[in-house]
């Protein structure tokens, strides 16, 4: 029987086993699933010897039908002959030669005909690229630039610039002008103004005030060239510029004028309350009337007077710029806030009404307008519209993009609908030769002249060889990107037709064959990614033959197109039709039909566990074993397709977690195989009889049948000898324990129950003598006598864990007695240092009971207290002694740590507490509020009142039971270095955050702003009566330590949060241009 591929070559289909043809009577886009069970379903009824060839083909699925395209729309991962959906659609039909690349065409870069040069933004300065778009388009600035003398010159030689070096501007007029010249004549789209922007020292990545900038740099700018012999350079910012005025003021008595005298190079103008520019003009020009507390003092009538004070333009410059003070500071917030108000203005604007003398001509004409975009101060953009002097043209600049508006007209249109304004002002209708922008902040008027401005500013030699190299650079550039654009579609163009040709020879059908993995094919069809080496390793058994569980990530091509690939990408190893392995199929037949088979031999053991045993022959199996054979019989054949997930370690280069591997691998050795439950640690029977029964041989081989590696303990089987001698000692040694605690505790009854212990701070008079363990071994010693069977005797009191490395006590006697006792716990050596706390509070033991301590237990270090009085005085004169004595070096060093602990910390939780209406928190409401303070250990040892009892040493003659500590509170102790005595119980209107000590109190105020809804600033915050107001100092320094608690006091509450979006940039003061080279002249 003949038929026709998919791809129109002529095949002869290969006769199929018997029963397998209804096997793969499956469509192709059958689940994955289906095709599994359809390879597998002749091991029902094939017994593992008995696996053929054709059986073998049949589980590698090497005849199911291939995938037409078109029909199949995605890869069926279950069919090794479908090779559709592998991205091959990429590559079939015709191609644009622009996809074989992503390298932009460099033309694109290129400085179109008959305009003008961008800048780059180089992070947030786009205010400065539009004055600097301004300032290049004053021809006369550009021209003075230009005559300025330069270093440059000296730079190029009188053949060209020097080569193998590149030019670096010194001075700030260098900088712009190489900047102008590359603005001029450069062939570049855009030019990058990094070297001017770090010769300013401006922050790239933080927007400054675009006006301040402009005010700082021309005054940079002026005084830079203040320096220079030449008048049309030196005058240059002040002819273009500079303007004057004179605050005026009369007296409304004598009449008398005063005059001082000013220049200005801006007028800023207020635009509240305003619509028109001319309305804002005449507001700056107003008379302003001095009356009452501020009136005028006259020199002519030597008295305050009625006055009126006002300002007039004396002269006006050449370019007037008018600053639209939008950026104004809102005394409500406390932040500068947007005016977002509509100004209208014109494209003439005559001055004359506003100029004190009259001769002349003040018609000024419209050339630049410089808008902010956004309704924030603190953010937005920066753009500006220009108007080209030679031309007539209007352009808008926007860094790198630069446009020609049509029809030489000013369109603001766009700008002014990019963003929402917040109030719903409708933007008013203007006029011919009129504009409205609610975005506008500075316009840039050019005094009107009869004659055209036909100068032309030609760039000075030394800059244009400068210019021309860097010319040179970006033509080189275009080269090497259109030559790396060839070589890319060439390359694209061979992949093309290398994958056209091939895939039409990739499926294999009845000739030759061989497999490779689907993960490469799709690879290899990915033009973003080189093509690697094949690698088959992953897809390999522990036969070194292809995996039969890997079918579904691989695909079976011909053997030609196979060739092909070994010659071109190398790799291997190359799995051919003898890389089908038959181990593994009869395995995998077994194991399936053991899966068949569980259910019916699960019934059958269960009614052999059912019957009565004959005789006494069986064998020992563990009953929990027994419960869950089922489910180990089931997880053990399903642990080969588990391994198949990860056999290997990588699919062409794709490696698997190893770590993870490693974990389950852990996780197995854990859990117990079956019978390994009766398997005791020396490998013999377990000598617990309740925890195994005895089954028939019948029942047992069964069981062998899907467990055959399982320990077997036939019924002669004898336990474990060594096992016998253990529980034989260990009956001894309870026997021992029991006795030995028996005798402790009739020893020491009133030690081991808490009862009639002393106290220190009440001395027992029948004494001069006290001595001292540490809690921790009273602990491990009442454990021991409660449960002897469970706990092992103690032997030593290990006294020398209390003292420091020099053998010294550590604590004073008013440390004991008071609040010191607490954070000087029993401590823990550190090596080569003085101890740590570690353990809970030291007790003490009467002399009777010392006595019998040294009997029972071993003794390394002696500690006691003895009192001795002085002199012939009352009981109140009388001295204590420790042995061994104190050490002062450490004791120091350990208050030292105990305060370093406290101000060095990570991740601390303390409390926020609110106050409202001046209501301070009640102490019933909140008793731990003071559980931490600043003060220091000895501070708390003098202010503490005499009498008062430590909770932890509350041992009074009375029999009054010392307060216990729990285990899980000693172990929570041992975490944290400095414990504290209670727990600290969040109250109504407190907050817990987490804090550390580096941090500073402005970052803690932001995180209160964020719990609470309360600006930094409205924020009064106080710690145990101390003020803390210093933003910047660390919590550490202000005394704040874990479990404080602070409290806050709202000035105002703030009811929208929402409001608040420039108050993150309040929290961090504007630092404006400090520390720039603005003002650095």
């Amino acid at each position: 029987m003949v038929c026709r591929s998919p791809f129109g070559r002529r095949r002869r289909r290969r006769r199929r086993p018997p029963g397998s043809a209804n096997a793969f009577s499956v469509k192709a886009m059958a689940p994955r699933l289906q095709l599994e069970k359809a390879a597998w379903r002749w091991a029902e009824t094939v017994r593992p010897e008995e696996v053929s060839q054709e059986h073998i083909e049949t589980a590698y699925r090497i005849w199911l039908e291939p995938c037409i395209r078109g029909v199949c729309r995605r890869n069926c991962r279950g069919n090794p002959n479908c090779l559709v959906g592998i991205g091959e659609h990429v590559w079939l039909g015709e191609i644009d030669e622009n996809s074989f690349h992503n390298i932009d065409d460099p033309n694109c870069e290129r400085r179109k005909k008959n305009s003008f040069v961008g800048l780059t933004n180089l992070g947030a300065t786009c205010y400065v690229n539009t004055f600097l778009q301004v300032w290049f388009l004053n021809l006369e600035l550009r021209q003075a630039l230009y005559l300025c003398p330069s270093t440059c010159s000296d730079y190029t030689m009188g053949d060209g610039v020097r080569g193998g070096k590149d030019y670096e501007p010194q001075t700030i007029c260098e900088h712009l002008q190489y900047l102008f010249a590359l603005l001029q004549n450069s062939n570049r789209r855009y030019i990058d103004p990094s070297g001017f922007v770090k010769a300013l020292g401006l922050d790239t990545g933080q927007q400054q005030d675009a006006q301040e900038f402009s005010k700082l740099f021309m005054s940079l700018l002026e005084d830079t060239l203040s320096k220079q012999k030449n008048p049309d350079v030196r005058n240059i910012v002040q002819q273009q510029f500079c303007g004057e005025y004179a605050y005026v003021t009369v007296c409304n008595q004598c009449g008398r004028e005063s005059k001082l005298l000013s220049k200005f190079y801006e007028l800023e103008l207020n635009i509240q309350g305003h619509k028109q520019l001319t309305d804002c003009i005449s507001e700056f020009l107003k008379e302003e009337k001095l009356e009452g507390d501020n009136r005028y003092f006259c020199e002519n009538c030597q008295s305050k007077q009625n006055a009126t004070r006002k300002i007039r333009l004396l002269s006006l410059p050449c370019t007037l710029n008018l600053q639209l003070m939008r950026f104004v500071f809102d005394r409500q917030t406390g932040h500068k806030k947007k005016l977002n108000a509509y100004i209208g203005f014109s494209e003439s604007l005559d001055m004359e009404p506003y100029v004190e003398h009259k001769g002349g001509s003040f018609v000024y004409e419209l050339s630049a307008v410089l808008i902010h975009r956004g309704v924030s101060a603190y953010s937005g953009h920066y753009i500006a519209h220009v108007k080209d002097p030679q031309s007539g043209e209007w352009y808008k600049f926007n860094d790198e993009d630069i446009e020609k508006m049509e029809g030489k007209k000013l369109q603001l249109g766009i700008e002014e609908d990019l963003e929402p304004s917040k109030s719903q002002t409708r933007k008013p209708k203007c006029g011919k030769g009129t504009h409205c922008s609610r975005n506008a902040y500075m316009l840039v008027y050019r005094l009107q002249t009869r004659e055209k401005n036909h100068t032309m500013v030609q760039v000075p030699a030394f800059l244009q060889e400068l210019v021309d190299r860097d010319n040179l650079k970006f033509e080189e550039w275009c080269v090497e990107m259109a030559e790396m654009r060839r070589q890319s579609v060439d390359k694209g163009k061979a992949k093309h037709e290398e994958v056209k040709e091939l895939y039409q020879r990739l499926p294999a059908g009845a000739e030759p064959y061989e497999f490779v993995s689907l993960e490469w094919l799709q690879k290899w069809l990915d033009e973003s990614t080189p093509t690697k080496p094949i690698d088959n390793h992953a897809c390999l058994c522990s036969h070194a033959k292809l995996h039969p569980d890997k079918i579904p990530i691989m695909k079976r091509i011909s053997e030609y197109a196979a060739d092909i690939f070994y010659s071109r990408y190398g790799g291997g190893p190359r799995l051919t039709v003898k890389a089908l392995c038959k181990d593994c199929v009869v395995e995998r037949c077994r194991v399936l039909r053991l899966k068949n088979q569980l259910n019916e031999d699960y019934k059958t053991v269960n009614n052999l566990l059912k019957a009565a045993m004959k005789g006494d022959d069986g064998f020992w199996v563990g009953k929990s074993s027994l419960r869950s054979w089922r489910q180990l019989a089931l997880e053990q054949l399903d642990e080969q397709d588990g391994e198949a997930e990860q056999s290997n370690g990588k699919i062409n280069g794709t490696p698997f977690n190893k770590d993870e591997s490693k974990e389950e691998k852990k996780e197995e050795e854990d859990e117990l195989n079956f019978n390994e439950d009766i398997l005791c640690p020396h490998g013999g029977l377990s000598i617990s009889e309740n925890e195994r029964r005895l089954v028939s041989q019948e029942a047992w081989n069964k069981l062998r049948q899907y467990f055959p590696k399982a320990p077997e303990f036939p019924s002669y089987k004898e336990c474990c000898s060594q096992c016998k001698i253990l529980e034989r000692e260990g009956e001894e040694n309870e026997a021992l324990h029991k006795m030995i605690a028996n005798e402790q505790k009739t020893s020491l009854p009133n030690l081991f129950q808490d009862k009639n212990r002393p106290c220190l701070s009440n001395w027992p008079e029948d004494t001069d003598c006290l001595y001292i363990v540490s809690h921790f071994f009273l602990d491990e010693w009442r454990k021991f006598v409660r449960k002897p069977t469970r706990s092992t005797p103690v032997s030593s009191i290990g006294n020398a864990a209390l003292l420091c490395p020099h053998g010294g006590l550590m604590f004073t006697f008013p440390s004991l007695t008071k609040e010191d006792s607490k954070l000087c716990q029993p401590l823990e050596r550190r090596e080569g240092g003085w101890p740590t706390a570690a353990h809970n509070n030291i007790a003490l033991i009467w002399p009777s009971e010392w006595q019998m301590i040294q009997k029972l237990f071993v003794v390394d270090k002696v500690i006691k207290i003895t009192r001795i009085a002085v002199g012939d005085a009352g009981p109140s004169e009388v001295q204590y002694i420790s042995e061994p004595k104190l050490c002062p070096d450490c004791r120091e060093g350990l208050l030292c740590q105990q305060q370093r602990d406290l101000r060095e910390y990570t991740q601390a939780t303390i409390y926020v507490h609110k106050v409202v209406d001046n209501k301070k928190v009640m102490k019933d409401s909140a008793p731990e509020l003071n559980v931490s303070s600043s003060e220091t250990e000895e501070d708390k040892e003098e202010t503490k009142p005499d009498g008062e009892k430590d909770p932890d040493f509350n041992q009074s003659n009375g029999g009054t039971k010392r307060q216990k500590t729990s285990q899980q509170g000693y172990v929570a102790y041992q975490k944290q270095v400095i414990r504290r005595s209670t727990r600290h119980r969040k109250v109504r209107g407190e907050k817990a955050l987490l804090v550390s000590a580096n941090q500073t109190l402005k970052e803690l105020k932001i995180q209160i702003m964020h719990a609470f809804s309360v600006a930094p600033f409205d924020q009064n915050l106080s710690i145990d009566g101390k003020i803390l107001n210093d933003d910047c100092a660390t919590l550490g320094t202000l005394g704040v330590i874990p479990e404080s608690v602070i409290l806050l006091k709202a000035d105002e509450p703030i009811a929208d949060y929402a409001a608040m979006d420039d108050v993150m940039q309040v929290c961090m003061p504007e630092e404006g241009f400090k520390g720039t080279g603005l003002l650095g002249h």
